[in-house]
């Protein structure tokens, strides 16, 4: 079986809830759809959210986030950082995050013995240990209130002394950061806006144990339910994991294999249409992947759709000459291969876009698709500029597409 460029796109409207039928209506369902939502830059989540909801609003987000606590962030695919719903955080930990944290503190160790061999394992216990019952005292805090109570979270380490790269760190940022790898703590409100990088920290609650097999093909399951179809190439590199994870993967989910331009690739079976697809839940107490959604009548009319920087659908493919001309690559994408905010036309990217210092929405067309290609992605911008008021926000890792539309 093949699929074309075209029944891939047309599968986002739906999976990826971009046209306006489709859209979700809480914070919880788009991150359940996504799979994730990329929380390196903080904007992004807010932005992927609004992109998605029939009525969005910040304060859904700060609910899911922050009240109901039902989305947590979290390392993990890539050792980055995700908001994912919390019922599927042992899939993400156990599958993932488990490893990536082990990596983590194995390095921070090699090069702070490098520099002194009493600043081992057990040297770092100690104020880990500290900052979580400081935790458990305060409640959820920043990181200075935390200090205050954990005095050696304060004294810094001089790493690389005597090189030109020589640099002073403090422990508190490597004891809070290794702690939310570890599951130990989480992330709670920033310390600021929406667009805030700083978070308070809680301590967590401990996850229910999941085999790293079965997380595994948990996590691949739901991302070809949502991403798929796609190659082992796409799956090892949103994952992160190891091609024979993703092959054992693959396998215990008896992925089928297709057809596509690239390659070959892999779909869940039975899976083979452009509408959206309801695997049963396979791990016990987390929910079908994706949820099923009604559509409204108009759901399969042409959409335009503004995604932030790094969103999961720019982001959720290696291979990506489907729905992105690989000649705009370079406007659209930073050397480090992070995505800029794009446009979108029907499951394609037509352009990129940015918010200018005087708060307006600018964007620039690289494929025409025609006269209401255009329209629609002018209206999608009055409505964004419309809901943002008085907001504004500056990606983290601007492209240049992104830096030459704000100039």
């Amino acid at each position: 079986m093949r699929f074309t460029a075209t029944v891939r796109r047309s599968r986002l409207a739906h999976r990826h809830l971009l046209a306006p039928g489709f859209r979700a209506r809480g914070t919880e369902e788009v991150a359940e759809a996504l799979v994730g939502l990329h929380a390196t830059d903080a904007s992004t989540v807010t932005l992927s959210a609004y992109a998605r909801l029939t009525q969005p609003t910040m304060a859904d987000v700060d609910r899911a986030l922050y009240e109901d606590r039902t989305v947590l962030r979290m390392h993990c695919m890539r050792r980055t950082l995700f908001a994912v719903p919390t019922a599927l955080a042992p899939v993400f930990h156990f599958s993932t995050a488990q490893t990536v944290a082990a990596r983590e503190r194995a390095s921070l160790l090699k090069r702070l013995t490098a520099e002194n061999p009493q600043w081992d394992a057990d040297w770092l216990a100690a104020p880990e240990q500290a900052a979580l019952d400081a935790l458990v005292r305060l409640g959820e805090s920043g990181a200075e209130e935390i200090a205050a109570e954990v005095p050696v979270l304060r004294e810094t380490v001089t790493l690389a002394r005597g090189k030109p790269y020589e640099a002073k760190q403090r422990v508190g940022g490597w004891v809070l950061r290794l702690l939310a790898m570890d599951g130990r703590v989480r992330r709670g409100r920033p310390q600021g806006g929406w667009t805030s990088g700083r978070f308070r920290y809680y301590a967590a609650p401990e996850l229910p144990a999941l085999a790293p097999a079965e997380a595994r093909a948990e996590l691949v399951r739901r991302w070809l339910a949502s991403y798929g179809p796609g190659t082992t190439d796409d799956v090892k590199w949103w994952t992160g994991w190891t091609v024979a994870h993703v092959r054992e993967g693959l396998a215990a989910v008896g992925a089928v294999a297709v057809e596509l331009d690239e390659g070959s690739g892999w779909v869940l079976p039975g899976d083979y249409g452009a509408g959206g697809y309801v695997p049963e839940a396979r791990v016990p107490g987390t929910p079908d992947a994706p949820r099923a959604r009604r559509p409204r009548e108009d759901a399969t009319e042409p959409y335009a759709a503004l995604l932030p920087g790094l969103d999961p659908t720019t982001m959720g493919w290696k291979h990506r000459d489907w729905y992105l001309d690989p000649v705009h690559r370079p406007l659209l994408f930073d050397t480090n291969g992070n995505g800029g905010p794009t446009v979108w036309w029907n499951g394609e990217i037509i352009g990129g876009w940015a918010c200018r210092a005087d708060e307006e929405i600018v964007w620039r067309q690289l494929a025409d698709r025609g006269r209401e290609a255009a329209a629609a992605v002018d209206a999608e911008a009055a409505r964004l500029r419309t809901w943002l008021g008085e907001g504004r926000f500056v990606p983290s890792f601007p492209t240049p597409l992104a830096r030459e539309l704000t100039r």
